[in-house]
């Protein structure tokens, strides 16, 4: 491999700005700010806007839309065109 062509990898810290959820993991991702994770030691730190801990797949608080609401809408909308057809 040529020398000093590829990017350092080391111990990153992720954190989710919405729980505050953190972990430490190994990364390529450059960052200018730091944090001093519980063994210690201090690494880069990146934000998160939503990781595992938030996302709405892993904690199974998914968003059900309002389907009757659609359908009435539409029957409101569209439901007119047939009664002036027939």
């Amino acid at each position: 491999m040529k020398q000093d062509i590829h990017p350092q990898y080391r111990p990153v810290v992720f954190k989710d700005m919405g729980s505050e959820f953190a972990f430490l993991t190994r990364s390529t991702i450059d960052s200018n700010e730091t944090i001093e994770w519980e063994d210690g030691n201090t690494y880069p730190l990146v934000k998160l806007e939503v990781t595992s801990d938030t996302h709405p797949f892993y904690t199974g608080k998914q968003n059900i839309m309002d389907t009757t609401g659609k359908v009435e809408r539409f029957n409101r909308r569209f439901g007119m065109m047939k009664k002036k057809k027939a």
